[in-house]
């Protein structure tokens, strides 16, 4: 069973719910149940030999906690007799059976279910006389693991999840990332780490998600390192601040037997639950575009206390997106370079690639990232790939364990054309990137090459051939009558490249007689006085001499203009679609005007058909 179909059937309970429970709390129930099914399933086989230990331990006044976590063979338990399809043999006494069934766990799961809040539901309900039913509903939905694995039951709870975000119209995207993009992700952080990835080294690794959701990047970052090297251990530790998404994935991490304790919830800007961690690889999808208001006070607090001790030493971005700070917090847990340094990747917005001018918190926190070294790559995404928003996304490489021929460099790839229509759209994803489109952008960042996309066109404009070749290549022989059209796909920079001065141009104050108005005290005293309204501002590249540029640009136009050196700054912006436009010449006038008067025949003839 596919986990489309398995989100339908486990769907259906909602028809039971309807007219008790509105349309935005059916998630309330769903996923705890859901969540409560899988833990059931997961525990069948050694239910009995749980029982028979703790009956066991009990006999001999001895604290049975451990001896069931053995017994069990998974790191949590459920000592009650009772399991869900047992329940079902006492409807008189369902509220009371299934509570204690609950109680029965191990207490990092009943923590989950606090989480859920499950207690009120099964309260409510039992008076609405809803409880055996649904009950009985996920007695009969097969979810053991040998039928459902842990990836495809992340992607049920990420459906689930998206279509209950749709119901009560919250944002679905803050909660998951789609597959595709995560596999991308985790080929990139760990394409050039053989020693984790060359099977039979027992190699040890940690990789970390502030923004952890569900757990689904987590879980394909395990399921990619089990299938290249199964003896490489990868321990998981996340936060996240939604409780349904923590309490998923939790339960996640418990059934993956990892230690349930890495994953830690709450707001991950304002309370760091791994503070004294550093880790070898992260991923992040955080939320962009969504203010920092409510922690602004224990940030700037960081900011202005710990300066670069904490995490956000280089700057803040403006209050209306918190989505730099978390590139922060990560840069923050990277494991020093002697010690082996660390990898990650992270989805953002555009806006971090150059909003803000010189001297402003993003602009240094760019700086602070490109002068460090610590950006290996940036790879822009199609548009329309996530489900509540439509705009364009990339994803950054940053790492402080550069390979040689890296080093002081920043690849950008451009792959907004990888990708195919999906079957149908789900929110605003309407684009997928297929397993050719992931290894084609994987091969583009392991060779480390500039390279150009070739696509050939026939006569009727229709494509019929896409190629990568190396930017020095010949782009191959169009059909008769058809066109090869030549794009930019992948471009290497220097860190440099992307800074510039930013100088204050002034030019003086005149008076009614024109005559230039010169300071009468102090410093200025017999110097040109600026015009406020004259002033303006040009950005000099970096490592262009600032009076040749100054000589060059502005004195031809303003011979009494003068710098104003004591407001020079330093700024960063990466102009990632400014490197990849592609000029394509307008039509032929004649061409233009040949189709109008084409179209203009045609309407005057279905004109004459109207009037005949």
């Amino acid at each position: 069973m596919n986990q489309t179909s398995l989100s339908a059937l486990i769907w259906s309970v909602a028809d039971l719910l309807r007219g008790d429970y509105k349309q935005s709390e059916y998630g309330r129930v769903i996923l705890p149940f859901t969540v409560l099914r899988r833990l059931d399933c997961v525990l069948e086989a050694t239910k009995a030999k749980v029982l028979a230990e703790k009956k066991k331990r009990e006999a001999a006044e001895i604290d049975p906690d451990q001896f069931l976590r053995r017994a069990s063979g998974v790191k949590f338990y459920n000592a009650c007799e009772l399991d869900l399809p047992t329940l079902m043999g006492d409807q008189d006494h369902i509220e009371s059976n299934l509570t204690s069934y609950v109680q029965g766990f191990s207490p990092e799961v009943r923590e989950i279910f606090e989480r859920f809040d499950f207690a009120t539901q099964v309260n409510r309900l039992a008076k609405a006389d809803l409880l055996y039913l649904v009950t009985e509903k996920f007695a009969n939905v097969d979810l053991h693991p040998d039928r459902v694995d842990n990836v495809q039951m992340g992607l049920v709870f990420e459906e689930l999840i998206r279509k209950f975000a749709e119901l009560s119209n919250e944002t679905a995207g803050e909660h998951f990332t789609p597959r595709e993009v995560i596999r991308l992700m985790v080929n990139l952080i760990f394409i050039e780490d053989d020693e984790v990835l060359t099977p039979g080294n027992n190699v040890v690794r940690t990789i970390y998600d502030p923004t952890a959701g569900t757990g689904g990047m987590l879980s394909v970052a395990a399921e990619f390192l089990r299938d290249h090297n199964p003896e490489a251990r990868l321990s998981l530790y996340g936060q996240e601040l939604n409780d349904e998404s923590y309490a998923i994935c939790k339960a996640d991490m418990l059934i993956r037997g990892q230690e349930v304790t890495n994953m830690v919830p709450g707001n991950t800007l304002s309370d760091d639950g791994h503070a004294a961690r550093k880790f070898d690889y992260m991923l992040s999808n955080p939320p962009f575009g969504v203010e920092w208001k409510k922690v602004e006070k224990a940030i700037r607090k960081e900011h202005e206390e710990k300066g670069f001790d904490g995490r956000f030493g280089p700057g803040l971005p403006r209050v209306s997106d918190g989505s730099m700070l978390f590139l922060l917090h990560l840069v923050s847990k990277m494991r020093p370079a002697v010690d082996g340094g660390s990898r990650f990747g992270i989805v953002l917005n555009g806006s971090p690639l150059f909003t803000g001018g010189a001297g402003s918190g993003e602009s240094e926190i760019r700086r602070y990232l490109l002068e460090n070294d610590l950006v290996e790559a940036i790879v822009a995404l199609p548009t329309d790939m996530f489900y509540n928003t439509g705009i364009a996304t990339y994803v950054w490489v940053v790492s402080n364990k550069k390979d040689q021929r890296r080093k002081g460099t920043v690849q950008l790839i451009d792959a907004g054309s990888f990708w195919q229509k999906m079957r149908k759209s789900l929110g605003s994803k309407r684009k997928e990137m297929s397993d050719a489109h992931i290894d084609a952008i994987t091969k583009l960042f392991g060779e480390f090459q500039e390279a150009e996309l070739a696509t050939v066109f026939d006569a009727d404009g229709k494509e019929v051939e896409r190629s990568i070749i190396a930017a020095a290549e010949f782009a191959p022989e169009p059909p008769p009558g058809g066109k090869v059209k030549v794009a930019p796909l992948a471009r290497i920079f220097r860190n440099q490249e992307f800074g510039y001065t930013t100088i204050t141009v002034e030019r003086p104050l005149r008076d009614e007689q024109g005559k230039v108005v010169l300071g009468q005290k102090g410093k200025q005293k017999g110097q040109p006085q600026p015009d406020s309204s004259l002033r303006d501002t040009e950005n000099v590249p970096l490592g262009e001499d600032i009076q040749a540029y100054f000589d060059r640009e502005v004195l031809p136009h303003a011979p009494d203009a003068w710098i104003d050196e004591a407001k020079s700054k330093v700024g960063y912006e990466i102009p990632f679609n400014r490197h990849f436009y592609v000029f394509e010449p307008p039509r032929p006038l004649h061409d233009i005007d040949e189709e109008l008067k084409a179209v203009s025949a045609r309407i005057m003839a279905m004109l004459g058909e109207l009037a005949e």
